[in-house]
């Protein structure tokens, strides 16, 4: 499936590449300033502190993660990777994240839309039908963005057993979920792609770490083409020690859980609110009256949620995003007040 370009390249060896041996205390070799240790030093060009520590947690051997600015990265690298620019395509549910369309654009691939059904869901027949001989990879966000629901599981299984490419499956809000994520199924399916990221449940957006879970073949090829030092030395070390408090991670899921379905309990009782959608993540989807008036009354208020109004299948809807108590509770007395 790779692109002969691709296949054919021979990556970027930076220092740290190349240097394989003993302990040393003298490093000459990578044209670096001596001092302002120790952020004068590139990082790790592959992370394997951190991917070590990370296997531990997630059950994964180091060799199936790939680690990148974001989960963007390893979304971009697909393209880069196994999509020929006009020849190729990829297909994805809609509506869904956004940037999968954005990466194929950049990329000139074609971007070939399979619209939910009433539910928010998908079936595989109807991304197979989609598909021909020049399909490289499907995506599937798991719970969707923006929709918050778990997609059927069934469905994502027949795809992958039916599908010679590619199927990437994004597991950024799967923390809130209480479906299993698809990492344990890894070395069942060669062509599962899995996307995970720290911006989420773990609070770490600013640090920019999102990480993807394939075969060592699929791993092999992005490690290939990524920039040489593609996650920079504060962002691993503030990775690690997040890890070091997973246990405080998922006390932050557990209340922002119960504080989501709080949540969806006092929306229902809102005059301007229409519907809310049930959500697996840390936001959920409503209908309201009229999303584009409600949205502006909230930015006065200083209270900035999504306006969803303009994507497929949610007209009229607001994309809350699950806050500390205080923070829903303005969103809240807000939204009692408004038309009153």
């Amino acid at each position: 499936m790779t692109r002969p370009n691709i296949w054919q390249l021979k990556p970027y060896s930076s220092a740290r590449d190349e240097y394989q041996g003993i302990a040393a205390s003298v490093f000459l070799d990578a044209n670096e300033n001596p001092y302002n240790n120790p952020n004068n030093r590139y990082p790790d060009p592959m992370q394997w502190e951190l991917k070590k520590n990370l296997s531990k947690l997630k059950g994964v051997a180091p060799e199936h993660i790939f680690l990148g600015n974001g989960s963007d990265e390893a979304i971009d690298l697909v393209f880069r990777a196994f999509c020929e620019p006009r020849v190729d395509n990829v297909v994805a549910i809609e509506p869904t994240y956004g940037m999968y369309l954005v990466a194929a654009e950049i990329n000139d691939v074609e971007y070939r839309k399979v619209l939910l059904d009433e539910h928010f869901q998908f079936t595989a027949e109807k991304m197979l039908e989609a598909a021909d001989e020049h399909t490289k990879a499907m995506f599937l966000c798991t719970p969707n963005n923006p929709t918050g629901n778990d997609l059927n599981r069934k469905e994502i299984v027949k795809l992958l057993n039916a599908f010679d490419g590619l199927v990437i499956v994004d597991e950024a809000y799967n923390d809130f979920s209480e479906e299993p994520s698809f990492l344990t199924r890894l070395d069942e399916f060669p062509n599962l792609v899995v996307l995970q990221t720290f911006s989420k449940a773990w609070g770490c957006a600013a640090i920019r770490l999102g990480m993807a879970f394939a075969s060592p073949d699929i791993i092999g090829i992005f490690n290939k083409i990524k920039y040489p030092y593609n996650v920079n030395q504060l962002t691993q070390q503030q990775a690690m020690e997040m890890l070091h408090r997973h246990y405080e991670k998922q006390r932050w899921v557990e209340v922002l859980k119960e504080e989501r379905n709080r949540l969806e309990s006092e929306f229902a009782a809102l005059h301007c609110v229409q519907q809310v959608f049930p959500s697996n993540a840390n936001f959920f989807l409503v209908r309201v009256t009229n999303a584009v008036h409600i949205y502006n009354y909230l930015v006065g208020e200083g209270i900035i949620v999504r306006n969803r109004h303009a994507v497929t299948l949610c007209g009229n809807c607001l994309r809350i995003t699950v806050g500390t108590r205080a923070e829903n509770e303005a969103l809240l007395e807000a939204l009692r007040k408004y038309g009153k």
